[in-house]
Order: structure tokens, then C-alpha cells, then sequence
């Protein structure tokens, strides 16, 4: 007999595993919630292929007529093209946007700076020059310096408001290239100030304020640390400036200038030949301001190192 109460625990006999019945698979659709059971349909867009389809029919149409039409006349656009005087008109015309866009770009340069300065009066002399430069329309500018003969006949420079110890006269002084030249160079300055005064303002002033303390000179500071930063906004408008002040130049006809307009006009004016001679012109104008737009962007390019990556 045990001594203890408790009752006496008996062996459990392992059982035989019975195998249990695969569960029968559920028969219908997948959960709601697998994704990989999803049917994934790509968006269609309609409306835009019939806009591709429509636009390529006008472009090949519009290409089909240059090509068939024989009132364009290419082969006297061709004959017309490389000529010669149309080569030298294309020099010029080149010649005006250089000079124009140097001198003025670097008067805007200083008119900008005139706007930012803390003083009153220049603030104010830079605002009525770029007030005055923009109200005035172009073509009026340059007929002003043309006949800058008729309103003074001579210049005086000594004591002001007193004699004169130096006499120049002036019917010599602007001919016709040189009044185009400085009224397209005045007319640029005053949007150029303007985009230059742009970019300024766009840099951070607290890297200036960070130079200041460092004791960077200001000029140094100008140099090395705002106009780098300001190129990068400034560039892509001066780069607009440019391009319309290159067609602009067209406007200096008016003047007896032999630049590209003026010139096909000569021709077309002779040979009757107006369509073609004007594609002449239209083609120069392409093929240079596509040249100016790839110099954009590599310039762009190199002025924007460090700021992207």
C-alpha cells in the first residue's frame, strides 16, 4: 500500500497518428487583399493620341507643302543663301548684336548696381533712366541719334553752364552705324539692369553677411561670391535679350543700314523674287539663334557646377 494519499498516476499509451483530411480548397475568387492577385490595367489615354495622331497629320502636311510647293522657289533660295552681299548683310547684322549687347550689358551692369545702392538719388537716377529707355520705343531712339546732327550742331565741353574750351561737330561725329549701335546698346541697358538687379537680389544675403564678417573686401566679395550665384538666374533672360536683340536689328532698315533685312529687301525689291528671299532671311535668323541657344547651355552648364547634383 502506497504511503501517500494521492492516487497513483497511470502510463498513457502512445496512440497510432491518424492523419487528418487535407482541407478542401476554397473554390471562387482570391481575397480581396492579395495584390499579386490584382489584375492591374494601364491607364489609356484616348484624347492623347488623337492629338499626336492630328499633330503629326498637320506637320507632315505643312512639310509636304514646302517641299511641293513651287511658289517657295528654293532654288533661288539656294542661289540666294551663300551670296555674297547676303554673307556681308549677315556680318553686320552680327556686328550690331555684338556691339549692342557689350555696351549694353555693361551700362546695365551699372545701373543695376545704381538701383541697389543706399543712395536716394542714384536709386532714383538708374529708375528714370530704365523708366525713360522702356517707354520709349525703339524705332524713335534710333531715328533720335540719327538726326542728333539736326537738334545740336556741335558739342561744347568745358565749365558747365559757361563756356566751351573743346568744339566738336557733330555731323560727322554719328553716322549711321555708329547711331545704331548706341541706340541699340541704351535701348539693352535698360532691361539688362533690370535682369542684372534680378539676379542679384536672388542670392541669400546671408552669404554676404558671412563674407562681411570673414573681412572679405566688397569688391572681392561682388566678384567671387554674388555674380557666380547671380549668373545662374541671370543667364537664361540675358540669353532672351540677346536673341531679341539679334532679330531686333532688323529695325535699324529704317536707317539704309545694309544689314540682313535691309538687304533682302534690296534684292527681293529688284528680282521680285519676295518669298524666297525673305526664307533667306528667315533661315539666318534660325540658324544663329540656334547657335546662341547651344552656347546658353553650355554656359548655363558651367555656371551651374556645385548647385546641382
Amino acid at each position: 500500500m502506497p504511503l501517500t494519499s494521492d492516487p497513483p498516476v497511470e502510463q498513457a499509451v502512445p496512440q497510432p497518428a491518424v492523419p487528418q483530411p487535407a482541407a478542401p480548397q476554397q473554390a471562387g475568387p482570391a481575397p480581396a487583399d492579395d495584390p499579386a492577385a490584382l489584375k492591374v490595367v494601364p491607364v489609356r489615354h484616348p484624347w492623347r493620341w488623337a492629338a499626336i495622331v492630328v499633330t503629326a497629320v498637320l506637320i507632315a502636311q505643312f512639310v509636304h507643302g514646302l517641299v511641293t510647293n513651287p511658289a517657295w522657289e528654293w532654288e533661288v533660295f539656294a542661289q540666294f543663301f551663300t551670296a555674297r552681299t547676303v554673307l556681308k548683310a549677315v556680318w553686320v547684322t552680327l556686328q550690331l548684336t555684338v556691339y549692342g549687347t557689350a555696351l549694353g550689358f555693361a551700362l546695365g551692369i551699372v545701373l543695376a548696381f545704381m538701383r541697389l545702392s543706399a543712395s536716394t538719388f542714384l536709386r532714383w537716377v538708374a529708375f528714370g533712366y530704365i523708366w525713360a529707355f522702356r517707354s520709349i520705343p525703339l524705332i524713335v531712339q534710333l531715328l533720335f541719334w540719327f538726326n542728333l546732327s539736326y537738334l545740336y550742331k556741335r558739342l561744347d565741353f568745358g565749365i558747365p553752364f559757361g563756356p566751351g574750351f573743346v568744339h566738336v561737330d557733330t555731323m560727322g561725329l554719328v553716322g549711321a552705324m555708329g547711331a545704331a549701335v548706341l541706340g541699340l546698346a541704351l535701348h539693352q541697358a535698360a532691361y539688362a539692369a533690370e535682369i542684372v538687379r534680378g539676379g542679384v537680389l536672388a542670392v541669400d544675403g546671408g552669404q554676404l553677411e558671412a563674407a562681411a564678417a570673414l573681412g572679405i573686401p566688397r569688391l572681392r566679395q561682388l566678384r567671387r561670391i554674388v555674380l557666380p550665384q547671380a549668373a545662374r538666374s541671370i543667364l537664361p533672360n540675358a540669353t532672351n535679350e540677346v536673341i531679341s536683340l539679334f532679330k531686333g536689328t532688323s529695325i535699324v532698315s529704317v536707317m539704309a543700314i545694309g544689314e540682313l533685312f535691309y538687304q533682302v529687301q534690296v534684292i527681293y525689291g529688284r528680282n521680285g523674287r519676295v518669298v524666297p528671299l525673305l526664307m533667306v532671311a528667315t533661315a539666318w535668323y534660325v540658324l544663329l539663334t540656334t547657335v546662341l541657344s547651344v552656347l546658353q547651355h553650355y554656359v548655363e552648364r558651367h555656371f551651374a557646377k556645385g548647385a546641382t547634383r
